[in-house]
């Protein structure tokens, strides 16, 4: 990621409301939202949901797709990785195996693999 993106993307997110869309975003996964829910759930006006999304849609962080009459939004997880991996590459004095666990560990908890509860039919020995 160039420096100028990183930019741009944290400057995004460097505003109370966008930073509460995208994060609300990041939770409802690649799915997505629709825009009324969010303006209902974070209590903007829609106008006001309709400029901050187009900041974040701007800076990469966010894309739109049309389902009928609604336009859902979804956070850029790509774009997010990006990001963080840019924030990070130069951590632990160039050696990020030392601060890995770190960033293993607070991502675990948001972003960790699913286990499933599932489990396979057993076998029949013959």
């Amino acid at each position: 990621m160039e420096t100028k993106t990183a930019v741009e993307s944290l400057a995004a997110l460097a505003q109370e409301t966008r930073l509460s869309v995208f994060r609300l975003l990041v939770e409802a996964g690649p799915e997505g939202l629709p825009a009324g829910y969010i303006a209902e759930r974070l209590a903007v006006a829609g106008a006001t949901l309709s400029f901050h999304l187009k900041e974040l849609s701007r800076a990469g962080l966010v894309t739109a797709r049309q389902e009928g009459r609604f336009i859902y939004y979804a956070a850029n997880f790509e774009q997010m990785a990006a990001l963080m991996s840019f924030l990070t590459q130069n951590c632990c004095k160039g050696m990020p195996q030392d601060c890995l666990s770190v960033m293993e560990t607070a991502l675990g908890s948001c972003c960790g693999p699913t286990t499933s509860t599932k489990r396979k039919p057993a076998r029949s020995r013959s």
